[in-house]
């Protein structure tokens, strides 16, 4: 008998130690679909926000890649103010 059936899928990725590094890519997925949003809705090129944030045109594409999870809060606050938007953190249960 298969020793993961009726588990879920949090319960796989902890079993393995896979959870945090799962999560902390699916949230990156988000900030980086979020960042692209504005960008559009501001019609925002990639080049005029990196000059906004004062990086390099290539800093602002590892933060827009969503599949690069290093990301800091530095980095993630002066785009967000870049784009006249803020940076909410919580801790949830």
């Amino acid at each position: 008998m298969n020793e993961h059936i009726g588990s879920t899928l949090d319960d796989f990725l902890a079993e393995e130690e896979l959870h945090a590094e799962a999560e902390a890519i699916a949230i990156k997925r988000v900030v980086a679909f979020q960042l692209e949003q504005r960008m559009t809705e501001q019609q925002l090129t990639k080049a005029e926000l990196a000059r906004r944030m004062g990086t390099s045109r290539s800093a602002l594409d590892r933060l827009l890649d969503p599949d690069n999870a290093s990301v800091t809060l530095l980095t993630l606050e002066r785009a967000a103010k870049a784009l006249g938007q803020r940076i909410r953190i919580e801790l949830a249960a």
